[in-house]
């Protein structure tokens, strides 16, 4: 018998066949390492300057390279004839369980990568507090890791109904018992997602107390007011009340000074002291101007006010206090008088005058 009919013979057996097929997907495998190596990364160097990119490739090039090999050995398993038991249903699983822990690691790792380096970006703007957005990677890990346990047990045909039940109960019992923590950290994904403030922001709370946001975190928001108190209130409270963000939609501040001057006082001087008084304040921006309104006709004097924009919203009270000094000393040196509430009392008669 001749050498090329012992070969062909040979290629006839099933399992001859069978690992031709798994050979010629582990030279495309090696072919796609290839190509990820020699190619695909000097691309990622060439024109790109992050290095997030590099770590996304060196993550998902042996899931990818594996992931060819595998189908391969699902297409040989598959070919007729079938397999004898147990290895018809075992050795697919086998490769289906291996393709998928491979999988979950990589995605375990990615979101890892991806997760590191937009954490100092985020935090950085004050988006999100870090503890908050720590918490959240640790629910989409479980979430990755859950779900890649029930798509193994799914392969082995493992009945899941049981499990469902569990999970089901024991999530009811979990629910109850920590149900403040849980309205408490779903009011920090509200004030999240609905962009209401961020960190570093002025706030006024249900028009009473007013301070910077410190830190948005998992369970509470804490706010520093003017006096230094630091004030920790509920997220979920905190979801639920009228909040005036004094830094939004941009930082400049707008500070309100009332002033009163006397009856009889020259309005178009009063209005161009004022302005002036403004115009030398280095902490009022430019742009937008300052302006002058006459606001009433009080009981005593011809009430004014001057509205100019300021920088920040800590700046509110500091800028008012030196406005209010600057006023007093430009209408004493103008003549401008500021009048203050006095009565006169009329007597007719005094008691007891003219008896003797």
């Amino acid at each position: 018998m001749g050498i090329l009919p012992f070969f062909q013979e040979l290629f006839r057996l099933p399992i001859m066949q069978r690992l031709m097929v798994v050979a010629i997907y582990a030279l495309l495998a090696k072919a796609v390492d290839l190509f990820v190596n020699r190619i695909l990364k000097r691309l990622a160097a060439a024109y790109t300057t992050s290095e997030l990119d590099d770590k996304v490739i060196g993550i998902l090039h042996t899931p990818i390279v594996l992931s060819v090999f595998f189908f391969g050995v699902l297409h040989a398993v598959a070919m007729p004839p079938g397999l004898a038991q147990p290895w018809e249903k075992f050795v697919p699983a086998a490769a289906q369980s291996i393709a998928l822990i491979v999988w979950t690691l990589a995605a375990l790792r990615l979101f890892v990568v991806l997760g590191g380096h937009y954490l100092e970006s985020i935090a950085g703007r004050g988006k999100i507090g870090a503890d908050l957005f720590l918490l959240l990677k640790n629910v989409v890990r479980v979430i990755i890791i859950v779900s890649a346990l029930i798509w193994l047990l799914s392969i082995w045909n493992v009945n899941l109904a049981p499990l469902f039940a569990s999970a089901g109960i024991a999530g009811i019992a979990v629910a109850l018992a920590a149900k403040d923590s849980l309205a408490n950290f779903f009011g920090g994904i509200s004030i999240f997602a609905d962009k209401t403030f961020k960190v570093g922001d002025y706030i006024i709370i249900d028009n009473a107390q007013r301070g910077e946001v410190v830190e948005i975190g998992v369970r509470s928001t804490r706010i520093m007011t003017r006096d230094d108190v630091l004030i920790t209130i509920p997220n979920s409270i905190l979801a639920n009340s009228k909040i005036i963000n004094e830094s939004a939609p941009i930082p400049r501040f707008r500070i309100r000074v009332p002033v009163g001057v006397a009856y009889g006082s020259d309005l178009a001087q009063v209005e161009a002291v004022l302005l002036a008084v403004a115009a030398g304040n280095p902490a009022v921006v430019k742009d937008p101007e300052a302006r002058v309104r006459l606001r009433a006709f009080g009981a005593s004097s011809v009430d004014f006010e001057l509205l100019c924009w300021v920088e920040d919203p800590r700046l509110k009270g500091l800028e008012i206090h030196n406005l209010l000094k600057a006023v007093y000393r430009e209408f004493a040196a103008n003549s401008i008088v500021i009048p203050f509430p006095q009565q006169d009392v009329h007597i007719k008669e005094l008691p007891g005058r003219g008896e003797k």
